[in-house]
Protein backbone atom coordinates (compact mmCIF):
# COMPACT_ATOMS: atom_id res chain seq x y z
CA UNK A 1 0.00 0.00 0.00
CA UNK A 2 1.10 3.55 -0.76
CA UNK A 3 -0.52 6.09 1.52
CA UNK A 4 -1.05 9.63 0.21
CA UNK A 5 -3.68 10.55 2.82
CA UNK A 6 -3.15 13.31 5.38
CA UNK A 7 -3.39 11.11 8.42
CA UNK A 8 -2.58 8.53 9.47
CA UNK A 9 0.36 8.74 7.08
CA UNK A 10 3.19 6.37 6.25
CA UNK A 11 5.72 5.97 9.05
CA UNK A 12 9.44 5.26 8.82
CA UNK A 13 10.71 1.77 9.51
CA UNK A 14 12.27 3.03 12.75
CA UNK A 15 8.91 4.33 13.99
CA UNK A 16 7.16 1.10 12.93
CA UNK A 17 9.79 -0.99 14.75
CA UNK A 18 9.03 0.75 18.04
CA UNK A 19 5.35 0.02 17.48
CA UNK A 20 6.17 -3.70 17.36
CA UNK A 21 7.86 -3.65 20.78
CA UNK A 22 6.27 -4.46 24.11
CA UNK A 23 4.95 -1.28 25.74
CA UNK A 24 7.02 -0.48 28.84
CA UNK A 25 5.81 0.72 32.21
CA UNK A 26 5.80 4.50 32.21
CA UNK A 27 6.02 5.79 35.80
CA UNK A 28 9.80 5.72 35.56
CA UNK A 29 12.68 8.17 35.28
CA UNK A 30 13.45 6.78 31.83
CA UNK A 31 10.00 7.59 30.46
CA UNK A 32 10.08 11.02 32.11
CA UNK A 33 13.32 11.73 30.23
CA UNK A 34 11.61 10.78 26.96
CA UNK A 35 8.70 13.11 27.68
CA UNK A 36 10.88 16.04 28.71
CA UNK A 37 12.86 15.64 25.50
CA UNK A 38 9.61 15.48 23.51
CA UNK A 39 8.53 18.77 25.06
CA UNK A 40 11.88 20.41 24.36
CA UNK A 41 11.92 19.38 20.68
CA UNK A 42 8.26 20.21 20.02
CA UNK A 43 8.84 23.69 21.43
CA UNK A 44 11.98 24.07 19.33
CA UNK A 45 10.27 23.00 16.11
CA UNK A 46 7.26 25.27 16.80
CA UNK A 47 9.67 28.16 17.51
CA UNK A 48 7.78 28.68 20.74
CA UNK A 49 8.78 31.24 23.39
CA UNK A 50 11.31 29.96 25.93
CA UNK A 51 8.75 30.05 28.75
CA UNK A 52 6.13 28.10 26.74
CA UNK A 53 5.05 24.59 27.74
CA UNK A 54 3.93 21.59 25.70
CA UNK A 55 1.19 19.23 26.89
CA UNK A 56 0.61 15.74 25.47
CA UNK A 57 -2.95 14.40 25.62
CA UNK A 58 -4.00 10.89 24.69
CA UNK A 59 -6.66 11.64 22.10
CA UNK A 60 -6.97 12.77 18.49
CA UNK A 61 -6.34 16.31 17.30
CA UNK A 62 -9.95 17.16 18.12
CA UNK A 63 -9.17 16.38 21.77
CA UNK A 64 -6.53 19.12 21.64
CA UNK A 65 -8.98 21.52 20.03
CA UNK A 66 -11.57 20.86 22.73
CA UNK A 67 -9.02 21.08 25.56
CA UNK A 68 -7.84 24.47 24.25
CA UNK A 69 -11.39 25.82 24.08
CA UNK A 70 -12.42 24.43 27.49
CA UNK A 71 -9.35 25.59 29.38
CA UNK A 72 -8.74 29.08 27.95
CA UNK A 73 -12.18 30.44 26.96
CA UNK A 74 -15.33 31.14 28.98
CA UNK A 75 -18.87 32.40 28.54
CA UNK A 76 -17.46 35.90 29.04
CA UNK A 77 -15.40 35.70 25.85
CA UNK A 78 -16.45 36.86 22.40
CA UNK A 79 -14.78 34.61 19.85
CA UNK A 80 -14.16 34.99 16.12
CA UNK A 81 -13.80 31.75 14.12
CA UNK A 82 -12.59 31.25 10.55
CA UNK A 83 -14.91 28.59 9.15
CA UNK A 84 -13.65 27.40 5.78
CA UNK A 85 -14.66 23.76 5.94
CA UNK A 86 -15.11 20.69 8.11
CA UNK A 87 -12.45 21.65 10.65
CA UNK A 88 -13.45 25.29 10.95
CA UNK A 89 -16.95 23.98 11.61
CA UNK A 90 -15.47 21.80 14.37
CA UNK A 91 -14.33 24.93 16.25
CA UNK A 92 -17.84 26.35 15.78
CA UNK A 93 -19.38 23.20 17.25
CA UNK A 94 -17.00 23.25 20.22
CA UNK A 95 -17.99 26.82 21.06
CA UNK A 96 -21.64 25.84 20.80
CA UNK A 97 -21.17 22.86 23.14
CA UNK A 98 -19.29 24.93 25.73
CA UNK A 99 -21.63 27.95 25.47
CA UNK A 100 -18.91 30.34 24.31
CA UNK A 101 -20.25 33.33 22.34
CA UNK A 102 -18.85 33.45 18.80
CA UNK A 103 -19.12 34.83 15.31
CA UNK A 104 -17.86 33.00 12.25
CA UNK A 105 -16.22 34.14 9.05
CA UNK A 106 -17.62 31.63 6.55
CA UNK A 107 -15.20 31.11 3.66
CA UNK A 108 -16.02 29.84 0.18
CA UNK A 109 -14.36 26.54 -0.76
CA UNK A 110 -10.73 27.08 -1.70
CA UNK A 111 -10.67 30.82 -1.02
CA UNK A 112 -7.81 32.56 0.79
CA UNK A 113 -8.42 34.77 3.83
CA UNK A 114 -7.95 38.45 2.94
CA UNK A 115 -8.05 41.76 4.83
CA UNK A 116 -11.60 42.45 3.65
CA UNK A 117 -12.79 39.33 5.48
CA UNK A 118 -11.44 40.68 8.77
CA UNK A 119 -12.35 44.35 8.34
CA UNK A 120 -15.97 44.09 9.62
CA UNK A 121 -14.69 42.70 12.93
CA UNK A 122 -12.13 45.39 13.74
CA UNK A 123 -12.54 46.91 17.22
CA UNK A 124 -15.82 45.12 17.87
CA UNK A 125 -14.86 43.74 21.27
CA UNK A 126 -13.75 40.26 20.22
CA UNK A 127 -11.48 38.63 22.78
CA UNK A 128 -10.24 35.49 21.00
CA UNK A 129 -9.58 34.16 17.50
CA UNK A 130 -9.81 30.49 16.44
CA UNK A 131 -8.36 29.26 13.15
CA UNK A 132 -7.28 26.05 11.46
CA UNK A 133 -4.19 27.47 9.79
CA UNK A 134 -4.55 24.68 7.22
CA UNK A 135 -8.20 23.84 6.56
CA UNK A 136 -7.46 20.22 5.71
CA UNK A 137 -10.83 19.51 4.07
CA UNK A 138 -10.18 22.01 1.26
CA UNK A 139 -6.39 22.36 1.38
CA UNK A 140 -6.44 26.11 2.08
CA UNK A 141 -3.55 27.53 4.12
CA UNK A 142 -4.47 30.82 5.76
CA UNK A 143 -2.18 33.86 6.02
CA UNK A 144 -0.91 33.72 9.60
CA UNK A 145 0.84 37.09 9.38
CA UNK A 146 -2.47 38.73 8.45
CA UNK A 147 -4.24 36.96 11.33
CA UNK A 148 -1.49 37.73 13.83
CA UNK A 149 -1.50 41.44 13.02
CA UNK A 150 -5.30 41.55 13.29
CA UNK A 151 -5.21 39.84 16.69
CA UNK A 152 -2.46 42.12 17.97
CA UNK A 153 -4.38 45.25 16.93
CA UNK A 154 -7.52 43.97 18.58
CA UNK A 155 -5.88 42.46 21.69
CA UNK A 156 -7.22 38.99 20.91
CA UNK A 157 -6.13 35.64 22.33
CA UNK A 158 -5.00 33.48 19.40
CA UNK A 159 -5.62 29.71 19.20
CA UNK A 160 -4.22 27.99 16.12
CA UNK A 161 -4.98 24.46 14.98
CA UNK A 162 -1.77 23.54 13.13
CA UNK A 163 -2.64 19.83 13.14
CA UNK A 164 -1.98 19.16 9.45
CA UNK A 165 0.43 22.06 8.93
CA UNK A 166 3.01 21.60 11.70
CA UNK A 167 6.36 20.45 10.23
CA UNK A 168 5.00 20.94 6.69
CA UNK A 169 4.80 24.76 6.60
CA UNK A 170 6.78 27.57 8.18
CA UNK A 171 5.40 28.43 11.59
CA UNK A 172 6.99 30.71 14.19
CA UNK A 173 4.81 30.66 17.29
CA UNK A 174 6.74 33.40 19.09
CA UNK A 175 6.92 35.93 16.27
CA UNK A 176 3.27 35.31 15.33
CA UNK A 177 2.28 35.82 18.99
CA UNK A 178 0.23 32.61 18.97
CA UNK A 179 -1.04 31.74 22.44
CA UNK A 180 -2.00 28.10 21.79
CA UNK A 181 -0.75 25.88 18.98
CA UNK A 182 -2.38 22.46 18.49
CA UNK A 183 -0.99 19.51 16.56
CA UNK A 184 -1.20 15.72 16.65
CA UNK A 185 0.81 12.58 16.12
CA UNK A 186 -0.57 11.20 12.84
CA UNK A 187 0.14 14.07 10.45
CA UNK A 188 3.65 15.26 9.54
CA UNK A 189 4.96 13.75 12.78
CA UNK A 190 4.21 10.49 10.91
CA UNK A 191 3.37 8.39 13.96
CA UNK A 192 0.20 6.44 14.77
CA UNK A 193 -2.87 8.47 15.80
CA UNK A 194 -3.71 8.94 19.45
CA UNK A 195 -1.65 11.86 20.77
CA UNK A 196 -2.71 15.51 20.66
CA UNK A 197 -0.14 18.17 21.51
CA UNK A 198 -0.79 21.70 22.75
CA UNK A 199 1.99 24.27 22.93
CA UNK A 200 1.01 27.00 25.39
CA UNK A 201 2.62 30.41 25.80
CA UNK A 202 2.82 32.28 29.12
CA UNK A 203 -0.53 34.03 28.65
CA UNK A 204 -2.26 30.72 27.91
CA UNK A 205 -0.68 29.11 30.97
CA UNK A 206 -1.84 32.01 33.14
CA UNK A 207 -5.39 31.64 31.79
CA UNK A 208 -5.35 27.92 32.54
CA UNK A 209 -3.96 28.40 36.05
CA UNK A 210 -6.49 31.11 36.90
CA UNK A 211 -9.50 29.27 35.50
CA UNK A 212 -11.29 26.00 36.04
CA UNK A 213 -12.86 23.39 33.85
CA UNK A 214 -15.68 20.96 34.54
CA UNK A 215 -13.74 18.03 33.14
CA UNK A 216 -11.13 15.79 34.74
CA UNK A 217 -9.47 14.24 31.68
CA UNK A 218 -8.96 17.50 29.76
CA UNK A 219 -7.86 19.60 32.75
CA UNK A 220 -4.72 21.26 31.41
CA UNK A 221 -3.84 22.61 34.85
CA UNK A 222 -3.33 19.02 35.98
CA UNK A 223 -1.47 18.14 32.77
CA UNK A 224 0.94 21.07 33.22
CA UNK A 225 1.70 20.11 36.80
CA UNK A 226 2.42 16.49 35.89
CA UNK A 227 4.45 17.60 32.89
CA UNK A 228 6.96 19.34 35.12
CA UNK A 229 8.32 15.89 36.00
CA UNK A 230 7.87 14.45 32.52
CA UNK A 231 4.64 12.62 33.31
CA UNK A 232 0.92 12.73 32.50
CA UNK A 233 -2.04 12.64 34.94
CA UNK A 234 -3.39 9.38 33.50
CA UNK A 235 -2.01 6.45 31.50
CA UNK A 236 -0.98 7.88 28.11
CA UNK A 237 -0.44 6.17 24.76
CA UNK A 238 3.06 5.17 25.90
CA UNK A 239 4.08 3.43 22.68
CA UNK A 240 3.05 6.36 20.50
CA UNK A 241 4.91 8.83 22.74
CA UNK A 242 8.06 6.71 22.32
CA UNK A 243 7.51 6.75 18.55
CA UNK A 244 7.12 10.54 18.64
CA UNK A 245 10.45 10.73 20.46
CA UNK A 246 12.09 8.65 17.73
CA UNK A 247 10.59 10.83 15.00
CA UNK A 248 11.51 14.14 16.66
CA UNK A 249 15.10 13.01 17.09
CA UNK A 250 15.23 11.83 13.48
CA UNK A 251 14.09 15.28 12.28
CA UNK A 252 16.68 16.94 14.52
CA UNK A 253 19.46 14.65 13.28
CA UNK A 254 18.53 15.20 9.62
CA UNK A 255 18.95 18.96 9.85
CA UNK A 256 16.01 20.18 11.91
CA UNK A 257 12.57 21.55 11.21
CA UNK A 258 13.50 23.71 8.21
CA UNK A 259 15.03 20.74 6.45
CA UNK A 260 11.85 18.71 7.04
CA UNK A 261 9.66 21.55 5.75
CA UNK A 262 11.85 21.84 2.65
CA UNK A 263 11.63 18.09 2.03
CA UNK A 264 7.83 18.15 2.16
CA UNK A 265 7.65 21.31 0.01
CA UNK A 266 9.85 19.63 -2.61
CA UNK A 267 7.55 16.59 -2.70
CA UNK A 268 4.49 18.83 -3.05
CA UNK A 269 6.03 20.85 -5.89
CA UNK A 270 7.09 17.67 -7.68
CA UNK A 271 3.56 16.24 -7.53
CA UNK A 272 1.89 19.51 -8.57
CA UNK A 273 4.14 19.72 -11.61
CA UNK A 274 3.38 16.14 -12.68
CA UNK A 275 -0.40 16.32 -12.14
CA UNK A 276 -0.68 19.13 -14.72
CA UNK A 277 -0.70 16.45 -17.45
CA UNK A 278 -4.00 15.06 -16.12
CA UNK A 279 -7.61 16.36 -15.98
CA UNK A 280 -7.53 17.91 -12.52
CA UNK A 281 -7.83 21.48 -11.26
CA UNK A 282 -6.16 22.69 -8.06
CA UNK A 283 -8.98 24.38 -6.13
CA UNK A 284 -7.12 26.31 -3.44
CA UNK A 285 -5.92 29.90 -3.79
CA UNK A 286 -3.38 29.38 -1.02
CA UNK A 287 -1.96 25.92 -0.34
CA UNK A 288 -0.09 24.17 2.43
CA UNK A 289 2.86 21.97 1.52
CA UNK A 290 1.01 19.16 3.31
CA UNK A 291 -1.67 18.44 0.71
CA UNK A 292 -2.81 19.21 -2.82
CA UNK A 293 -6.61 19.65 -3.18
CA UNK A 294 -7.81 18.54 -6.62
CA UNK A 295 -11.07 18.82 -8.51
CA UNK A 296 -11.35 16.11 -11.18
CA UNK A 297 -12.89 17.68 -14.27
CA UNK A 298 -14.03 14.41 -15.90
CA UNK A 299 -15.03 12.06 -13.05
CA UNK A 300 -16.27 11.81 -9.48
CA UNK A 301 -13.60 12.49 -6.87
CA UNK A 302 -14.97 9.72 -4.67
CA UNK A 303 -15.00 7.18 -7.53
CA UNK A 304 -11.32 7.94 -8.16
CA UNK A 305 -10.56 7.35 -4.48
CA UNK A 306 -12.35 3.99 -4.54
CA UNK A 307 -10.65 2.82 -7.75
CA UNK A 308 -7.17 3.75 -6.55
CA UNK A 309 -7.79 1.97 -3.25
CA UNK A 310 -9.37 -1.20 -4.64
CA UNK A 311 -7.44 -1.69 -7.88
CA UNK A 312 -4.06 -0.01 -7.36
CA UNK A 313 -3.53 -0.31 -3.58
CA UNK A 314 -2.99 3.45 -3.39
CA UNK A 315 -4.78 5.59 -0.80
CA UNK A 316 -5.59 9.25 -1.29
CA UNK A 317 -7.95 11.40 0.81
CA UNK A 318 -11.64 11.47 -0.07
CA UNK A 319 -14.01 14.14 1.16
CA UNK A 320 -17.46 14.04 2.67
CA UNK A 321 -20.67 16.01 2.40
CA UNK A 322 -21.04 18.42 -0.48
CA UNK A 323 -17.37 17.98 -1.45
CA UNK A 324 -17.56 14.17 -1.76
CA UNK A 325 -17.64 14.07 -5.56
CA UNK A 326 -15.98 17.45 -6.10
CA UNK A 327 -12.64 17.38 -4.23
CA UNK A 328 -10.01 14.77 -3.50
CA UNK A 329 -6.79 15.45 -1.65
CA UNK A 330 -3.26 14.09 -2.15
CA UNK A 331 -0.98 14.31 0.87
CA UNK A 332 2.77 14.92 0.84
CA UNK A 333 3.54 14.20 4.50
CA UNK A 334 4.94 11.03 6.01
CA UNK A 335 7.53 8.64 4.59
CA UNK A 336 6.93 9.42 0.91
CA UNK A 337 9.35 9.93 -2.00
CA UNK A 338 9.25 11.36 -5.51
CA UNK A 339 9.22 7.77 -6.76
CA UNK A 340 5.97 7.32 -4.82
CA UNK A 341 4.61 10.40 -6.63
CA UNK A 342 5.50 8.70 -9.92
CA UNK A 343 3.56 5.58 -8.88
CA UNK A 344 0.44 7.63 -8.19
CA UNK A 345 0.75 9.57 -11.44
CA UNK A 346 1.20 6.34 -13.41
CA UNK A 347 -1.90 4.85 -11.78
CA UNK A 348 -3.92 7.94 -12.69
CA UNK A 349 -2.63 7.81 -16.28
CA UNK A 350 -3.64 4.16 -16.46
CA UNK A 351 -7.11 5.09 -15.22
CA UNK A 352 -7.25 7.76 -17.91
CA UNK A 353 -6.41 5.18 -20.60
CA UNK A 354 -9.21 3.00 -19.24
CA UNK A 355 -11.67 5.90 -19.52
CA UNK A 356 -12.13 6.16 -15.75
CA UNK A 357 -10.98 9.80 -15.55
Amino acid sequence: MKNFTVGPVQSSQEVCSIGAEQVPYFRTAEFSDVMLENEKLIKKFAKAPEDARAVFLTGSGTAGMEAAVMNTLTVNDKVLIVNGGAFGQRFVRLCQIHNIPYSEIVMETGKALKPEHLMPYERKGYTAFLVNVHETSTGVHYDMNLISEFCERNHMFLIVDAISSFLADDFDMASLKVNVMITSSQKALACPPGISILVLDKKAIEKIEAGSTSCMYFDLKDALKNGERGQTPFTPAVGTLRQINCRLNAIENMGGVQEEISRIADLAQDFRKKIKELPFEIISESMSNAVTPLHPTTASAYDIFITLKDEYDIWICPNGGKLKDYVLRVGHIGALTKEDNDSLIQALKDMQKRGLI
